[in-house]
């Protein structure tokens, strides 16, 4: 079986929780749902042990013509990473720069130009501005590595080899296909009260207007007979908003932070609308 990683780093990563994640999904589905694909771990994972067919999307449509590009043409993606690695190594700044503030038109360049500009920039941080254009700074690496060609051969293999649509799309909008005995798993930007949390993957917030509506889409969701498993803030607006639901408290750590005491101890929910081994979490309720 192929094992595949992410190919970008993303704020907000799963793969060190996989195995809770993993071992707390249901014992059956249908089709799986994933609509805040990121830098797909859980994907991954998935389909190496399922063959259910997979509906992944995201709201990022850099990243869905990337996905699309290492899929389609990956010996291409690579070819064009190659050329931005050798670039870069002659003048990181001037080149680093020069790629950040021109897109490409075709799809091959444009997905080159975001794993490069992910590789090397800022604590691996994607973050855009009111227009949409990434606007993260250079970061400080002595031997960064840009191109995986292992992996992202892996990455094409699988999504080729398996039933995986993939689109760009809200997430209320990629799940009207869904049906009973189908499984969604919301990975979305976290909801968070301070106002100046990071939450901007893309040219919109993610506030607290779209935490509840991705709450209205669950409670919708579990009408229909669906599995829907969520992972967000460890707040009392977002556990409360699923009190009858199984509520469970796991400890992380952040990879991306501007300091490395902010990495470590922190803890995050994870929701499922069916029976779990979980516990409801009560302190995060009082």
């Amino acid at each position: 079986m192929m094992h595949a990683k992410p190919f970008v780093k993303w704020a907000g990563g799963k793969r060190q929780l996989i195995y809770t994640i993993s071992k707390n999904m249901p014992g059956s589905f249908n089709r799986y749902f994933e609509p805040f694909l990121g830098g797909g771990a859980v994907l991954f994972n998935m389909l190496v042990f399922s063959r259910s067919p997979c509906y992944i999307s995201d709201l990022n449509e850099e990243l869905i013509r990337t996905y699309l590009a290492i899929r389609d043409d990956v010996d291409a993606v690579i070819a064009t990473l190659q050329n931005h690695a050798q670039a870069y190594s002659q003048d990181p700044t001037k080149h680093y720069y020069k790629t950040r503030a021109n897109t490409p038109d075709d799809d091959i360049r444009r997905a080159s130009r975001l794993i490069f500009l992910n590789r090397v920039c800022f604590n691996g941080l994607y973050r855009v501005n009111s227009k949409g254009e990434f606007n993260v700074p250079l970061g400080s690496y002595a031997n960064p590595s840009i191109v995986n060609e292992d992996n992202l051969r892996t990455v094409s293999s699988l999504l080729r080899s398996r039933d995986v649509q993939i689109s760009c799309a809200d997430f209320e909008k990629a799940c009207e296909p869904m049906k009973e005995g189908d499984f969604v798993y919301f990975d979305p930007p976290y909801y968070s009260e301070l106002r100046t949390s990071f939450t901007s993957y893309n040219d919109s917030k993610f506030d607290v207007k779209e935490l509840e509506r991705l709450v209205d889409l669950c409670y919708r969701l579990d009408g229909r007979g669906c599995h829907v498993m969520l992972s967000n803030s460890d707040l009392h607006k977002v556990a409360s908003s699923f009190d009858c639901w199984n509520v469970k408290r796991v400890g992380v750590n952040r990879s991306i932070n501007s300091s490395g005491s902010g990495r470590t101890g922190h803890s995050e929910l994870l929701i499922t609308n069916y029976p779990t081994d979980m516990n409801i979490v009560q302190t995060t309720l009082q």
